[in-house]
């Protein structure tokens, strides 16, 4: 029977809400999981460099090559999708 509570296993939705849960707090703002953080001003490319930390420290992830490109910070969602990969190309432990 799976520990549904392990902290090694997240849903994309989960991600998400912690993600967002995350952005609002530092922000002030509220974020729809599609809006372009960057875009909007709020986020800078030195608070991605934030937002790698606080992914890898959360979600137990290593962020590097590929996986550094701005595209995958842009949205909640797209980091949400990211972590999702990342945790499932991760090798388990058994």
């Amino acid at each position: 029977m799976a520990n549904t509570a392990d902290p090694t296993r997240f849903s994309e939705e989960s991600v998400g809400g912690k993600l967002t849960a995350f952005l609002e707090a530092r922000t002030r703002r509220v974020w729809e999981p599609t809006a372009d953080l960057f875009e909007s001003g709020a986020v800078t490319s030195l608070f991605a460099m934030e937002l790698v930390v606080h992914i890898e420290q959360t979600f137990g992830v290593t962020i590097e090559g590929d996986d550094l490109q701005l595209d995958n910070f842009r949205t909640i969602a797209a980091m949400s999708e990211m972590v999702s990969r990342l945790k499932s190309a991760a090798p388990t432990d058994g």
